[in-house]
């Protein structure tokens, strides 16, 4: 299982470094669903970052060991920043193409493409003969699950595609032609939590408990903390406009029916989580299982 974080800012909040201590905290608590890589991209429209607007870092090892204290200054600009720890499953961890965020190019010249994090696992064999995919550059599930999102735009698009998925998956994603706007998705079973504080910044991560940490630890209250259940999409963020700020929010949100193997339940999908979240979100699962040849079935 690997881990997914990230923040949304408000431009509304007094100081960005509170935001940013706790993105840094998610990141070191993320350790605990992974350590064969780790990486974290920054986003938005300031001038100097690589990739026009999007800086990703990412490295093999842990968290701790990829992240650098002189990233601070553009993490605190940063409208938003995205994180992932890898626990590999496919594809080599020495190789820097399998490890997230990735940056994946959408078909056609009408967008951008995609930065995209993932937890779970899918069949990736399955989605490129089905949709016809560019080759892959790694060896990574994952990879396939962004080309397939990028391009797609609109709710109905996203969910048809998260629909198209049989396995374990948690997805946050930005589309580099909008960066102020982060899109979240859980499938099947991988687990997805979003925060709320009271600066109105939005977070996401894999364990809620580790906004109970933070919370700790940092300088940060939280006015709400939800565990999304299965089947959801979300993008949130704010909408741009001349001489106009605007908090976070909830743009766009829809339900979908996701899709499970019979192997894929396995309570390592809840690591580091405690036994009354875990309990709780057991009790919320909502998906579809696939027959042995992949057909799914209610």
């Amino acid at each position: 299982m690997c881990g997914l974080f990230g923040v949304v800012r408000s431009p509304f909040a007094g100081d960005p470094g509170r935001a940013s201590d706790v993105f840094v905290t998610l990141g070191a608590l993320a350790e605990e669903r992974g350590t064969d890589a780790a990486g974290v991209a920054l986003l938005g429209g300031w001038p100097g970052l690589a990739h026009d607007g999007c800086r990703v870092v990412k490295g093999r090892g842990r968290f701790s060991g990829v992240w650098r204290t002189e990233l601070l200054a553009e993490l605190d600009r940063a409208p938003v920043a995205m994180g992932h720890t890898r626990w590999a499953t496919k594809g080599s961890p020495a190789e820097a193409a399998n490890a997230s965020p990735m940056l994946v190019a959408a078909p056609g010249a009408r967008s951008a493409g995609i930065v995209g994090t993932h937890n779970g696992d899918v069949d990736a064999g399955a989605l490129r003969e089905r949709f016809a995919l560019p080759a892959p550059s790694g060896g990574t599930d994952s990879e396939a699950v962004f080309q397939l999102l990028a391009g797609r735009h609109g709710p109905s698009g996203v969910t048809a595609a998260l629909e198209a998925l049989a396995g374990r998956t948690a997805l946050a994603w930005v589309e580099r032609d909008a960066p102020s706007q982060v899109h979240l998705a859980r499938a099947a079973l991988s687990p997805l939590a979003v925060a709320v504080d009271c600066e109105q910044n939005i977070y996401w991560a894999s364990n809620p408990r580790w906004f109970r940490v933070a919370q700790r630890y940092t300088r940060v209250r939280f006015a709400t903390i939800v565990m999304l259940r299965e089947g959801t999409y979300l993008r949130v963020g704010t909408e741009r406009a001349p001489g106009r700020r605007d908090r976070p929010r909830v743009l766009a949100a829809a339900s979908f029916v996701p899709t499970a193997r019979p192997a894929d339940r396995d309570d390592r999908v809840w690591t580091g989580f405690t036994d009354a979240d875990r309990s709780r979100d057991q009790a919320t699962l909502r998906h579809r299982l696939t027959t042995p040849d992949l057909a799914p079935v209610a």
